[in-house]
């Protein structure tokens, strides 16, 4: 399995759990664009439209190798699921207020998948002490490997 993005920034201002992998419908030049790491899910979400999921803002940079086709590096993309998945994460996002969020985006048997969560928001607070978790973290570990 070869990760090709991983979204930092998601698990900075949300709380994610409930990961499921899901396909993503892209196009041929697309596929290669995110193999060669061009692929970018920063600003990135899934919004769910006709019993759909479809994900918005991923940023995928246009392929170099291409010759005159070159789709919107923004487009929204179909993100392939089992219906009752999408029936999960649409009860979830009505009645809990959560939000989908793309985590990661891998290959898997020469396949382009995403990680999908439901991820609910981080107050400052809760940013703040992810923070000193993590730097408390790196100093244990600075220590023990000097030691």
């Amino acid at each position: 399995m070869k990760i090709f993005t991983n979204n930092k920034k998601a698990f900075h201002n949300f709380f994610v759990s409930d990961m499921v992998e899901a396909g993503i419908s892209l196009q041929g030049c697309e596929v290669k664009s995110v193999r060669a790491n061009g692929i970018s899910l920063t600003e990135s979400f899934v919004v769910i439209k006709n019993g759909e999921m479809f994900l918005k803002n991923a940023y995928i940079k246009p392929y170099e190798m291409t010759s005159s086709f070159a789709p919107d590096s923004y487009r929204t993309r179909k993100l392939l699921l089992h219906k009752n998945e999408i029936r999960k994460f649409e009860r979830n996002m009505k009645e809990k207020g959560f939000t989908i969020v793309p985590t990661k985006v891998y290959e898997n048997n020469g396949k382009v998948k995403v990680e999908i969560g439901l991820a609910k928001g981080k107050k400052l607070y809760d940013k703040r002490e992810t923070l000193k978790e993590k730097t408390i973290k790196k100093e244990l570990d600075r220590t023990l490997k000097r030691g």
